[in-house]
């Protein structure tokens, strides 16, 4: 069997400009094109198998200590609040007026001209169709948190800078962005901490982050030597070596509490360099893994970081899988894991992997400041357990706040709002992995309740009733923290 590959200007808004990476990819390739196609497109497209992606971490020789449940902190201390940004998308090129209906992925821009229905001009402030956010719609969401910095800690910066013109972005176009970005948050949050993580958005092409061993023109070290540089304003010098060679670090901002920010383009099923061996790129999760025991010997808790949540169905299984195994083994140390990618509101619970009933983990997965597609925008800060001894430094709520951008455009003025507590909208005495998973019992149970969490899902947009179809993706989804996995879902009840 071989390959035929069409790439013209149909297939350009897909492939972002790949063609050359793709071929040298496919010319290195043992697998077939159903195989691959199954892999990267889905099993609609063919069989997803691949001899190399049945690989497993090695774990220290070290016994799992017994699993121990968080300890609600007493009242009255102390507490950490963070700041989550994710997937701005930045549009350096929206035209307020431009057609927002121009046939391509991506519009409300320059160039897209002036639409001869006024209707299908491009909202002030951004809008609901393929459109990215406009620089003045971010700056004034900066503004706002910069006025409010002394109410928050640090930040969480998880990925996706650019706007999703893929197929027309340079490597020079991506590294202006981060550049841009990067400048924005030193200008409204001077001296606040800052831990980034990398999107998928910021290849070139986009999806395209090869491993180390991949040199010459298609190397990546034009991005991770720009990330070290741009992320040193917020990392100490003794993890830049670590992101220019994968674009990963770990950092103890405080005694007893650690922050871990993963890589996880290394588990996107449209990384294509991932076809030509995926056993654990730049052996990202066994330094997790190391890490972790460090801290699980140094009594330390653990935040995790990236941008796409390793129960994604884009995330390679073996990644997710073991990835899911690592969650296990140190669950009695992680204490949260924060992830963007998707630009919806959700969250993924972790089971034990023996009976996939009892919760061990939960990964919070943020709204997107981007509109795309068809949202309202958004960020969120946590409520965590604070610096003291003992602490957990679990989530103990979470607050999401949005622009109704329909409002916005139509009033001419923006208004950022309150929009939920998860703690108080889900009535949860906590938001520990139990608590979640009671969540999902009682979703399954109460249509209301998960009539209102499909709307906050969407970011308060009107989504329509949540049907059968709909109520079972999100229910699924929330036990899905590993990609590939029917049997999550085997007993739910819609």
């Amino acid at each position: 069997m071989r390959f035929v590959v069409r790439l013209g200007t149909d297939c350009n808004p897909t492939f972002g400009g790949k063609s050359p990476e793709i071929l040298t990819v496919l010319d290195t390739l043992v697998l077939s094109p159903d195989e691959v196609c199954g892999i990267v497109v889905g099993p609609n497209c063919g069989d997803p198998y691949n001899p190399l992606d049945n690989w497993n971490v090695t774990f220290p020789n070290v016994p799992q200590p017994a699993p121990v449940p968080p300890i609600p902190p007493k009242p009255g201390s102390p507490t950490l609040r963070v700041l989550h940004l994710s997937d701005t998308h930045y549009d350096a090129h929206y035209k307020a007026g431009s057609n927002a209906n121009c046939g391509e992925p991506l519009c409300c821009r320059q160039d897209d001209g002036v639409p001869a229905n006024t209707s299908d001009g491009a909202g002030k402030f951004g809008d609901y169709r393929n459109c990215d956010t406009p620089l003045w719609t971010l700056e004034n969401m900066l503004q706002k948190l910069s006025a409010e910095k002394d109410t928050f800690d640090f930040i969480y910066w998880t990925g996706d800078l650019p706007a999703h013109d893929v197929w027309n972005q340079t490597r020079q176009d991506q590294l202006n962005i981060l550049q841009h970005m990067v400048s924005l948050m030193l200008k409204y949050f001077p001296g606040k901490p800052v831990f980034p993580s990398l999107g998928n958005h910021e290849g070139a092409p986009v999806n395209s982050f090869p491993p180390p061993y991949i040199t010459g023109k298609y190397s990546i070290s034009w991005l991770y030597d720009a990330l070290a540089q741009s992320w040193s304003n917020w990392l100490p010098k003794d993890v830049i070596a670590l992101v220019q060679k994968g674009a990963y670090y770990t950092v103890s901002p405080h005694p007893g509490f650690r922050i871990i920010s993963l890589n996880t383009n290394y588990c996107n099923s449209g990384n294509w360099w991932m076809l030509i061996n995926t056993t654990d790129p730049t052996g990202e999760l066994t330094w997790l893994i190391k890490t972790l025991q460090s801290a699980e010997n140094a009594g330390e808790k653990v935040h995790i970081l990236g941008h796409i949540p390793p129960g994604d169905q884009g995330c390679l299984k073996a990644w997710s899988w073991n990835y899911y195994r690592v969650v296990n083994r140190y669950q009695n140390i992680i204490a949260g894991q924060f992830y963007g990618h998707t630009h919806y509101d959700s969250f993924q619970v972790f089971y034990d992997e023996t009976t996939l009933s009892k919760p061990v983990g939960v990964a919070y997965t943020a709204p997107s400041v981007t509109s795309y597609p068809g949202l309202n925008m958004g960020y969120r800060f946590y409520t965590v357990d604070g610096v003291y001894k003992g602490s957990s430094y679990q989530v103990l709520d979470h607050e999401t706040f949005f622009l109704n951008l329909a409002k916005a455009n139509v009033e001419g003025k923006i208004t950022w709002e309150f929009e939920y507590s998860a703690k108080a909208t889900y009535k949860m005495k906590s938001l520990y992995p139990s608590d979640w998973d009671n969540l999902i019992k009682v979703m399954m149970a109460n249509q209301t309740v998960l009539e209102t969490y499909n709307r906050l899902y969407f970011k308060s947009v009107h989504s329509g009733a949540c049907d059968y179809t709909c109520r079972y993706a999100r229910l699924c989804e929330t036990r899905s923290a590993r990609s590939s996995d029917p049997s999550l879902c085997k007993d739910l009840k819609v």
